[in-house]
């Protein structure tokens, strides 16, 4: 079993992520998985993310300027048992007992604060409030529109791309479940349908039964029921004409760059 790790940043996140590797170099027998969050300047999308750490049972890292941020996140930690480890406020309190000055609370005073920087928060928001099709309105409002069953990287891929400015909706398939009619009206070009193996899915549904303490024998596990699953999805994507990519050997980087690369967007620009 790995051990989940929420990098969270009202800025890109680079000092925080570089901390949280460093420390976890220290520990090779251990597994870690790290998740960004970067340019999260509003309680409702931190309040989100940390009821996903909850949920994953991450340990979080995070690097806020903002103090109202930094304390929202420190008091829910602490409510919901989540381990947290606050990067930069004691480098700040630190230079602030040295020199006597108030700090600027600026997040991204290191990176150039142009048009994309905001897009890339909007982008980010838009990922948390349309995951999981939570609002189906939401699909003919995105960029992109993920589809896939679950665990096959929708959510993760969905706030790589929300990193780059994309607008991204993502939407869990499910024999038992209806597909939203605003599916059907989305330009197929814009979808992306991701698949896996029965084997691979099979090792990640197992693990994550496993980590909130479930039998991991169950059917959502059971290699016949994802092959099911895994045949529903396939029509689906064939009746919409989508892209459709096998996750199974590719990072979050790689799925995203082939999404790109359809999307005819420069990628060396990115």
């Amino acid at each position: 079993m790995s051990t989940k790790v929420f990098i969270i940043s009202d800025s890109v996140g680079e000092t925080a992520n570089s901390v949280a590797k460093a420390a976890s170099a220290q520990f090779p027998n251990e597994k870690f998985e790290f998740d960004r969050y970067p340019f999260t300047q509003t309680t409702s999308l931190l309040d989100g993310i940390l009821k996903r750490a909850q949920r994953q049972k991450a340990v979080v890292f995070s690097t806020f300027v903002n103090p109202e941020l930094n304390k929202f996140a420190k008091e829910q930690c602490e409510q919901a048992k989540i381990l947290y480890y606050d990067v930069l406020t004691p480098a700040i309190s630190l230079f602030k007992q040295q020199t006597g000055q108030e700090a600027a609370n600026k997040p991204g005073t290191v990176h150039n604060l142009d048009e994309g920087y905001f897009d890339k928060i909007a982008a980010m928001e838009f990922a948390v409030t349309y995951d999981d099709g939570k609002d189906p309105t939401g699909f003919l409002k995105a960029d992109i529109v993920l589809l896939g069953v679950s665990r096959t990287s929708k959510t993760p891929l969905s706030l790589y791309l929300a990193n780059k400015g994309f607008k991204v909706a993502n939407l869990p398939l499910v024999p038992q479940a209806s597909i939203p009619e605003e599916i059907w009206k989305v330009d197929p070009k814009k979808i992306f349908g991701l698949t896996t193996t029965p084997e691979v899915l099979n090792d990640i549904r197992r693990q994550r039964m496993i980590a909130y303490g479930l039998n991991p024998d169950s059917s959502y596990s059971n290699t016949e029921g994802i092959k099911l699953e895994l045949d529903y999805a396939d029509k689906i994507f064939k009746r919409l004409g989508c892209l459709v990519i096998k996750t199974s050997n590719k990072s979050i980087e790689e799925t995203a760059t082939l999404i790109m690369e359809s999307l005819d967007v420069d990628v060396s620009k990115e």
